[in-house]
């Protein structure tokens, strides 16, 4: 177990980084943040020579491979991290300077155990990416097919490890802290950054993703999967199908091949909306850098570290609220918030439709051109707080997906509206999936499951409560307690502990929240 002290000295190279990028002042401005962290946050800087304008993602950059992919995630929160640091956060490039092919081929070969001859005929040496967790490199397989090959980077998953336990450490201190820090449940943003992190170091389970993403778009057309080389792929390589196509970011690109752009923005939108509302499971790193467009006009989506899922009740509430929202119903919207517990009962359902009113109008019929996105989440932002509401993790990253497909879709149709685009298929799936039809053969189906079950509970109820005879019941053993176990009373006392804590976290507090500049 890593001591507190090593803890806190990470904590302090990593908030003096944040300190000389000038992405720690938001915290001593802002009202939410505690006064002796506010206090210890000027001294953590002290000395230091900082920009007119916070650089949050070079600061990110700086700290290492990790803090990119944190700085990525808390980019979707400008609830913790505020609206400014939240844009310069989504700037955030995951490229770094790629690892030796000589380490590369090496750790191809150890992976499978075998020469890497026997594998491919050829592999580019210059990687077509490097990002901070793997690089990819162009390859033909040893039975001619053109390959994408991603190979981890040497030690990663040892340095995520090292790096995550610090962050889980400072945010328990944060959210013990209480009030804003507390609502905000830091603890468990971390908790799911691990989750996706985990995902990621572990190429099979990437492979595995592309596989059922796949599946579940297979009827969808105009949107394709590349295909799993499963006998070349393993946790820590990963070899897929190369991609032939522009990059859906390459505006002038696409309209000088002759790609209808307005067109693909709509299939971009309903191919997530497919994944989000009707799978459950959708790809969630639908940034510009992973989506290419072939001469056919079929988008292709690559890199599928970080996935999504939502249950199906979630999706029943996500579907009513998007098409409550489209249609100026703002009661069944602030009624599906009460009936999720997003919204503690006590406050009045009303009231809450009322405020959501007051964001959702102004947007009503507009193009995304035309909307302040920042105005927007500052509204939906003060609402949380206003009606107590926290933070739902597992709508963390479906918030980042929407925003990134929103995105793309500007660039590609500036005039889109998300809103209307997004209406008849959320209309359509209620209708199918809420609707009496679909409610009845619900009902049918989970009382026949019922059913089906009677014997089994039986057969245990009767093992729980056997009839007499056979051995006797055997007397509970009494609790002996071992010589290595540590008796609960003798605790370690750290010297100035307490004070260590406050300082450190003070002085780093920006390490996983950037700075509440609400």
């Amino acid at each position: 177990m890593t001591r507190p002290a090593t803890h806190i000295w990470r904590l302090l190279k990593w908030g003096r980084t944040l300190a000389k990028h000038g992405a720690l002042r938001g915290i001593e401005v802002d009202p939410n943040t505690p006064t002796p962290v506010r206090r210890l946050v000027r001294i953590a800087r002290l000395g230091t020579f900082q920009p007119k304008t916070p650089d949050y993602a070079t600061a990110f950059r700086a700290i290492g491979p990790a803090a990119i992919k944190l700085g990525q995630s808390l980019a979707t929160r400008p609830d913790i991290v505020g609206e400014e640091a939240a844009n310069n956060l989504l700037s955030l490039q995951d490229n770094l300077p790629p690892v030796d092919f000589a380490e590369i081929s090496a750790s191809i070969e150890s992976s499978f155990g075998q020469p890497i001859d026997t594998l491919f005929s050829h592999i580019d040496p210059v990687p077509v990416g490097a990002a901070s967790i793997a690089q990819v490199h162009r390859a033909v397989t040893t039975d001619g097919k053109d390959v994408a090959i991603k190979v981890l980077r040497p030690g990663i998953r040892e340095k995520f490890e090292r790096d995550l336990q610090t962050y889980h450490w400072a945010a328990a201190h944060l959210e013990a802290m209480g009030g804003e820090a507390e609502r905000l449940r830091p603890r468990m943003t971390i908790a799911n950054f691990e989750r996706w992190t985990n995902r990621e170091l572990d190429l099979r389970r990437e492979a595995a993703s592309a596989s059922e993403l796949a599946e579940t778009m297979r009827a969808i057309d105009g949107y394709e999967i590349p295909s799993i080389d499963w006998d070349r792929t393993n946790g820590r390589v990963m070899t897929v199908e190369w991609v032939d196509g522009v990059k859906i970011s390459k505006r002038d690109e696409l309209v000088a091949a002759g790609h209808d752009l307005p067109e693909l923005a709509n299939r971009l939108v309903l191919a997530f909306l497919t994944q989000a509302i009707s799978g459950g499971f959708f790809h969630a790193d639908m940034h510009q850098g992973n989506l290419f467009v072939r001469a056919d006009g079929t988008i292709v989506a690559i890199d599928f570290g970080i996935m999504g899922r939502i249950n199906r009740q979630a999706r029943a509430w996500l579907a009513e609220i998007l098409y409550g929202l489209t249609t100026g119903n703002y009661k069944r919207v602030a009624e599906i918030h009460f009936e999720a517990q997003y919204v503690p009962s006590y406050h009045d359902v009303d009231e809450f439709a009322t405020a959501l009113r007051a964001v959702g109008e102004p947007m009503r019929g507009k193009p995304v051109s035309e909307l302040s996105v920042g105005q927007m989440l500052d509204g939906l932002f003060a609402i949380t707080r206003d009606f107590d509401m926290q933070t739902q993790p597992h709508l963390l990253l479906l918030q980042k997906t929407m925003v990134m497909v929103e995105g793309i879709a500007t660039q590609l149709n500036p005039e889109i509206n998300m809103w209307d685009t997004s209406a008849p298929y959320v209309r359509a799936w209620i209708r199918d999936e809420l609707g009496p039809e679909a409610a009845i053969a619900d009902r049918i189906k989970e009382d026949t499951e019922t059913l089906m079950r009677l014997p089994g509970l039986i057969r245990r109820i009767e093992d729980q409560f056997p009839t007499k005879g056979g051995a006797p019941e055997q007397a509970p053993l009494p609790h002996v307690p071992l010589m290595w176990d540590k008796p609960a009373h003798k605790t370690r006392k750290w010297p100035g502990y307490a004070v260590a804590i406050l300082a450190g976290v003070a002085a780093t507090f920006g390490a996983l929240q950037v700075g509440w500049i609400g």
